[in-house]
């Protein structure tokens, strides 16, 4: 009986699908970004996010304990140094999913997994945000005059 075994098995066997996951993290880890399909996503977040959350606490039981999954000392210290201090304050999410269409080949859903707190076109998404913008039309003619005289004034030079 499967009672309460909800897991996606990606159509391979265990140790296939422990290696597939271990290199996926492994790779999340180092590039902080991968390009995957949906299901193997998903599954990522499932096997990552608990191993994310041990590097909070640096001790030699926890670098043992995640080494035994990744088998990659150069991917354990990247997670226990760097990581683990972007993550300090964050109580779980770590990894974002964003769906980006079908694959050509099989139609198969294609996605980008990424680390949350890397992701530097959001993070400058949001500082820009906050910056005021003007809210009038009188504002915005103003500076378009301003800024096209210093390049109509360099065109006539450069003949």
């Amino acid at each position: 009986m499967r009672h309460n075994k909800k897991f996606n098995h990606l159509g391979r066997k265990k140790a296939h699908r422990d290696a597939l996951l271990a290199n996926m993290t492994i790779s999340l880890i180092q590039h902080k970004r991968i390009f995957t399909t949906l299901a193997k996503a998903k599954a990522l977040r499932m096997y990552a996010e608990p191993l994310i959350n041990r590097a909070k606490e640096d001790t030699m039981a926890n670098r043992r304990l995640v080494f035994s999954y990744l088998q990659n000392k150069y991917a354990v210290t990247e997670l226990f140094r760097e990581i683990s201090q972007k993550i300090a304050d964050r109580p779980g999410g770590y990894t974002r999913i964003l769906k980006t269409g079908n694959r050509l080949g099989d139609n198969a859903q294609m996605c980008f997994i990424e680390l949350v707190d890397y992701n530097e076109a959001l993070l400058a998404a949001k500082k820009d945000a906050g910056a005021k913008k003007p809210r009038t039309r009188r504002s915005r003619k103003a500076a378009a005059p301003a800024a096209e005289a210093p390049a109509a004034a360099e065109a006539p030079a450069a003949e």
